[in-house]
């Protein structure tokens, strides 16, 4: 539900610990059973009418703000599991801990009710086999609701809180009489409208029958089962190139959602005939592929897993893919012959599998030195979007601290892979490994202090391969624009766009929007520091010294592939473009993007007309990157001459006026059958004199220079505001955006065109939007998260 205070209970408190054929192997299952608590004769399949019921209220109307690791009181309602574990006055992001808390994962860090007890996690369903269901928090939470609904001319603001960071009210059973006390509105959904009375009797039926339950997942077809069997095969090679290829290949995604693409005969057919149960994670487990999964369990991916034998799994995912986190991979013929072709293939030795101590494992360049860097790049770049997505919808990337160390908008492209001196760099990346140490190695629990050793090593690493690519690039003349990788022809990975949206972000395909203020160009050792640093090496449960310095060192890579771009540009134009972008920076910021990168002073040869190359240059890549670069967010595509218009106009308000817009939008355009709805989205690209500090943004805003960037379809998973217009009315709305003059202003365009919190209309609009985005993008999409909902 919607809230960031109460933690609904668990069902099923003296389930144990179970492993599930179904899910931890390719095994086809009839169903496991179903846990029903209390007297109730029900069958299993009333029971599992009953949950499926219920699920589908959690699933519409909860996990949208009910999901992942920033769920309120960590109660996450997307499946069984999860609504039995209940909820914990335990943060998992806290910036102020001195110790890193002890990992909560779902599915991993614990199995059954009594396992989350132990853990802290208190029930929001009665349990037991006498349970009662007028003792249900989450009952007791709906009818709250119920008994104080939301009135259309509420003042949420003011009636909630609803700050990002807000304290948590996490009622347990023993306390929910004073919570509704002391919070009589703060019924669920929490600051949104209640349940109609068809989903409210669905989730009591089932609370009263004794919440009766499980995490069943559809029996594989034998041909997907076929295929995990291929996979697990092919990851558990026993060469040691092949060990080594695999723990590479497992360490970059064990975040991704897996799903068969295609194959032999029906494979790509009976997979996606699965659903959201489609998906697979790639884990570590001490038994073989045939047996029940034993997962091994660590907090990053390069942890010691034991002296005993391991191997790598395909287990399934449980749930409905939410937006913010879902990651879509392929698997396919296609893939593992590339997979050979990379890894397997070329001629080289590997004489012994690097240790799994800290010091080797955290630094990939330490423990994969032995397979070719050609190789770990190209596996990288085939799915940049998906790489660098790590970091993006990874749990690193939650809030504004984190978030601010990126610009609002801005294009990435790549180092071509073929470029004449990466054998060389290979070289220089072994020889200089020690100095390229991250903040992992040190554990979950370390000082702040140890910033300043990993700065000092980045200073010399830096300066090191300044000269290392002056040599390289015979001082420059070896850069041109076909340094740059054009996604060899074909592979629309090549261009990509981040959008920054306050506390979260985006990456997509394309270069989105006009020139941006930053670019990055991103080399084989950016990438992989970025993945190691914010991906593989970010333990979302460490303390705040490994938070601290894992955003401070993100710093250093933002302002390298901020200079990698300006090597591209003339030399006498790159300080005063640092000094724009760092504007009101100390000295030290500066010298540290300029002054250290800065000996690499050479000249590229790409020819320049005018005194701002860099716009130039913004030009040149998108010519160099035309045939393939992904368009469908490009605002030309939309058919329609009129809309289109619109939509240019709307991307055309700059200034005041665009900083008056909230940070993301949806917009939903309704037009006359047969014709379908057209929805688009808006985000506010929020200028900064720069982002080189962590804290006090506020200051360093630069409204006069906002702008907004449009694009057709969803982007996007936390949506700030949500707008619903009449096509006769969209020239009405975008003249309004033009003119958005003051807050007044915007508040009138909320009241007129808006869909609040408060509305009637709010739950049919939130199921039209998930249908429509599902039906547009049935691989990618996922649930949206409301917690960022404006307030009025």
């Amino acid at each position: 539900m919607v809230a960031s205070f109460v933690v609904l209970a668990s069902c099923s408190a003296t389930r144990p610990p179970v492993v599930r054929p179904g899910p931890n192997t390719g095994v086809p299952v009839v169903g496991a059973p179903v846990i029903v608590r209390e007297a109730p004769a029900l069958s299993a399949a009333q029971a599992r009418q009953l949950w499926t019921a219920a699920q589908h209220v959690f699933e519409t109307r909860c996990v949208v703000c009910h999901g992942c690791y920033d769920a309120p009181c960590q109660l996450k309602l997307d499946t069984y599991e999860g609504v039995t574990r209940g909820g914990t006055t335990k943060r998992v992001y806290d910036a102020a801990r001195l110790v890193a808390a002890e990992p909560t994962q779902l599915f991993v860090d614990a199995h059954g009710t009594a396992a989350w007890r132990d853990k802290g996690f208190h029930p929001v369903v009665p349990e037991g086999v006498h349970a009662d269901a007028r003792a249900s928090v989450l009952v007791h939470m709906l009818e709250l609701k119920r008994a104080h609904p939301l009135l259309p001319d509420t003042d949420v603001a003011k009636a909630f809180t609803l700050d990002l960071d807000r304290d948590q009210t996490c009622a347990d059973a023993e306390h929910i009489a004073s919570y509704e006390q002391a919070h009589p509105a703060w019924g669920m959904p929490y600051a949104l409208p209640g349940l109609d009375d068809a989903s409210y009797q669905s989730v009591l039926r089932w609370a009263r029958a004794g919440a009766p339950g499980t995490d069943d997942l559809i029996g594989l077809p034998a041909q997907v089962n076929d295929a995990v069997a291929r996979w697990e095969d092919f990851l558990n090679g026993t060469s040691n190139k092949q060990r080594l290829a695999a723990r590479y290949i497992y360490e970059h995604l064990f975040l991704a959602s897996l799903y068969f693409e295609d194959g032999p005969p029906k494979v790509a057919e009976q997979a996606a005939s699965l659903g959201d149960q489609s998906f697979f994670r790639m884990v570590r487990s001490r038994t073989p592929s045939g047996a029940p999964v034993d997962e091994i369990v660590t907090r990053r991916p390069f942890d010691d897993p034991g002296q005993a034998p391991f191997f790598y799994r395909l287990v399934r995912r449980y749930g409905r893919p939410l937006a913010k986190t879902h990651m879509p991979y392929a698997l396919s013929e296609q893939r593992m012959a590339r997979y050979r072709e990379l890894f397997l293939e070329p001629s080289y030795e590997v004489e012994h599998m690097p240790s799994y101590d800290s010091e080797v494992s955290a630094n990939p360049f330490n423990a994969f030195r032995a397979l070719p860097v050609q190789a770990r790049y190209r596996f990288m770049l085939d799915e940049a979007q998906f790489t660098m997505m790590g970091f993006i919808k990874g749990p690193v990337c939650r809030g504004q601290v984190a978030l601010n160390v990126i610009q609002e908008r801005f294009w990435v492209t790549f180092v071509d892979p073929n470029v004449p001196w990466l054998d060389a760099e290979a070289q220089f990346l072994a020889d200089n490994r020690a100095l390229m140490d991250l903040p992992a190695e040190a554990g979950s629990t370390s000082m702040p202090t140890r910033w300043f050793g990993l700065a000092k090593k980045h200073a010399r690493y830096v300066r090191k391969k300044s000269a290392f690519l002056s040599t390289a690039t015979r001082h420059g003349r070896g850069l041109t624009l076909a340094t740059i990788w054009d996604g060899d022809g074909h592979n629309d990975n090549a261009a990509l766009t981040v959008l920054r949206h306050f506390d979260s972000a985006t990456v997509v395909k394309g270069l989105i929007g006009g020139p941006p203020k930053t670019a990055w160009v991103v080399d084989y050792a950016l990438l992989e520091q970025i993945h190691y640093l914010l991906v593989a090496g970010f333990d979302v449960f460490g303390n705040v010294g490994h938070q601290l310095t894992t955003r401070l060192y993100m710093d250093f890579l933002r302002m390298e592939g901020e200079y990698n771009f300006l090597t591209l540009v003339p030399s006498q134009r790159r300080r005063p473009l640092v000094d724009f972008w760092y504007r009101g920076a100390s000295a030290d910021v500066k010298n540290q993007v300029y002054g250290e990168l800065a000996s690499f002073d050479g000249e590229p040869r790409i020819r320049y007309r005018t005194e701002r190359p860099e716009h130039e240059l913004f030009a040149k890549l998108v010519a160099h990157l035309d045939h393939v670069t992904d368009e469908r967010y490009a605002v030309d595509t939309v058919p329609e001459p009129g809309l289109r218009t619109l939509f240019e106009r709307i991307a055309a308000v700059r200034g005041v006026i665009a900083s008056r817009m909230p940070e993301l939008s949806f917009v939903t355009v309704v037009r006359e059958a047969p014709l379908a709805a057209f929805h688009f989205t808006i985000m506010r690209d929020s200028a900064h004199s720069n982002v080189a500090q962590l804290f006090a943004e506020q200051e360093r805003r630069v409204p006069e220079q906002d702008a907004l960037t449009v694009v057709p379809g969803f982007l996007g998973a936390y949506p700030n505001a949500l707008f619903l217009v009449h096509e006769k009315d969209f020239e009405l709305f975008v003249r309004a955006l033009e003119l958005l003059d003051s807050d007044a202003s915007y508040a009138a365009v909320r009241k007129l065109f808006g869909v609040l919190r408060t509305s009637d209309r709010f739950w049919p609009y939130s199921d039209r939007i998930h249908e429509d985005y599902r039906s547009a993008e049935p691989l990618t999409a996922g649930l949206f998260d409301f917690n960022r909902l404006d307030a009025n």
